[in-house]
Order: structure tokens, then sequence, then C-alpha cells
């Protein structure tokens, strides 16, 4: 055992961990092997679900806490960026993204209909919701089925998203704007060094080797990672594309600010031509899935293994 990498040392020698989900008023608390992970928030006064803050196996928070959290030393931009959450810019022409009441009362919400399960376990937690994408009037434009699994792992955090979009009597288009979609605002220590305003330690990298926003803003890869230091700690998360994703492999908006996100949908920006249009429409009935893993690991990509990852988390899809 003495010439393993140390994250795989690690978890031969660790115990065990459990996920433990305790749901309260309007939110669901997260722990593995009793060590705080992140908070579901899906209450009414949330103005979307979201999960913040999200840790380490070692406890460092890794995404930025504003606006949850008021911290002078971070970047208050973007306050509609919380967490980890899961929103689109243009639905039937309605934002969703930008969806904070500081924003404008002409604002979709994503509002909870019911939370169907919340299970914990020794190898894994589950939840299960379904919410209704609401137009500003009220009106359900769609229906989600959100389930989201947490896995025990002793040394990383690790997450699965399966959500599927219903439309009902009238179809559904989902816009191309880069503003969207599955995403992540990450702490301003792992910003990487190329932001003017909050330079931090970050670096994001492709399946193919490419690196930096230049490098991976608007451009496709199965998945990607963005990693730095932390508190004296060299960290990253991954988000991982499912194969049978629309338009597998994702497209990328992410930014050297530590926005982190996929999304599919923005091709007109990410080719800066007016004239492509990366819309996807769902017929009246019809369904759209997405499924993605979240893994905030030690190290960087290599030292996880992140590529030895997907592959295991794509095998038999």
């Amino acid at each position: 055992m003495r010439n393993l990498p140390l994250v795989l040392l690690l978890a031969a020698v660790a115990l065990p961990a459990q996920v433990t989900l305790t749901r309260k008023d309007g939110h669901i608390d997260i722990t593995v092997d009793n060590q705080p992970f992140s908070t579901f928030f899906f209450g009414s006064d949330a103005p979307k679900p979201y999960l913040h803050p999200l840790r380490s196996a070692s406890g460092k928070v890794v995404t930025r806490g504003y606006p949850m959290l008021d911290i002078a030393s971070e970047p208050h931009d973007h306050p509609h960026h919380r967490g980890l959450w899961f929103t689109h810019g243009d639905v039937n022409g309605i934002d969703f993204w930008a969806s904070e009441p500081s924003q404008g009362a002409r604002k979709g919400r994503v509002v909870l209909n019911k939370v169907v399960e919340v299970k914990s376990g020794k190898q894994s937690g589950s939840m299960k919701f379904v919410f209704d994408w609401k137009t500003p009037d009220g009106k359900t434009l769609l229906t989600e089925t959100r389930t989201m699994v947490v896995h025990a792992n002793p040394t990383m955090r690790m997450m699965d998203f399966d959500v599927t979009f219903q439309a009902g009597s009238e179809k559904v288009v989902f816009g191309d704007t880069k503003e969207g979609t599955f995403a992540i605002r990450l702490n301003a220590a792992l910003n990487e060094a190329t932001e003017k305003r909050y330079p931090g330690s970050g670096l994001m990298t492709a399946a193919d080797g490419r690196q930096g926003e230049k490098q991976i803003w608007g451009k496709r890869s199965p998945w990607v990672d963005y990693a730095g230091t932390l508190q004296g700690e060299k960290l990253g998360i991954a988000i991982f594309d499912h194969p049978s994703n629309p338009k597998h492999p994702s497209y990328w908006h992410s930014r050297a600010y530590g926005l982190f996100a996929a999304n599919i949908f923005g091709e007109h920006d990410y080719y800066n031509d007016k004239a492509r249009n990366g819309s996807v429409t769902v017929e009246p009935g019809g369904s759209l899935r997405f499924r993605y893993r979240v893994v905030i690991h030690p190290g960087d990509n290599k030292d996880a293994g992140i590529a030895d990852l997907y592959k295991k988390y794509t095998d038999g899809h």
C-alpha cells in the first residue's frame, strides 16, 4: 500500500461513510459520516431549488456564500448564482435563470409540487421531488421530476442528478442562450488566476486536456474539472455529463470568475453566430431528460483519477 496514490490510500484505510438526510421546514440537511455536506433548499421562500453550501470531505466550503451569506471578502455579482442549481434563461421566452426578486417581477419560478421521497442509507441517500416551472402569471409551463443521490465515500463527495422535464398541453422551447443551466458558483479562492477582480488559484481542465476559460467556455467536453487551492488544500470539483444527455458531450458556460455550468443551448453565443439556433423543443406531452454527476475531490483531476471515475460512471449507460 506504500506506493498507492494518497486518495486511494486514504480510501483503503478509512471507515465506510453513511449518508443521512434530515428533512426540516423547506430544506433538507445532508451529512456524510456525520459530517455536514450540504443543504437542499426548496421551500416557498427560495426563488428556486438550490444546494448550499457544498463541502469537500475535509469540510472546506467550495461554493460562494453570496447571496445567502454576506461575506465582505467575496464578490457580490450575479445574485442568482446560488450554490448549485438547475434553471435556464429562456423557456418559452421566460427567464428562470436570473430570477431573484431583486431582478424584477416578470420572471419564472420553480416551485415545489411535492416531495416524493427522502431516504438515508449506508451506501447512499436519495431524494426525489416534483417541481412546477411557473410563468410570472402562475401558469405551469412544465413539470420537473428530480432525483438526487448522494454517495457515501470517505475521501470524496459525489452526487448524482437525474432530471426529467415533462411538457403539458403546449410545446416548450428551451431557448438558445448562454444563461443556464446546470450550474455551480465556486468559492472565489478557486477562481482562475486570469480573473482580474478576484484572482484565485483555480484552473479548468477538459477531458481532452484543454485548460482555462478560453479553451473551455462555449466548447464541448464530456466532463470538466475545476481545481485549485482552498485554505491550503489542493482540491477540485468535476461535473460529468451523462452520455444519454441531449447533445452529449455538453457545451460549457464556465468562467474564470467561478461560474461552472453545463449548458447545451447557447450555441449562437458560443459560436458568435446569430443565425445559429441551439434551442431544444419539447412537444406537448413530451419529455427531456438530463443526468449529471458532481464530484468534489482532493488533489487535481489526475490525482483524483477523474477520467477513470467518468468511465465508471458511464459504463453500461
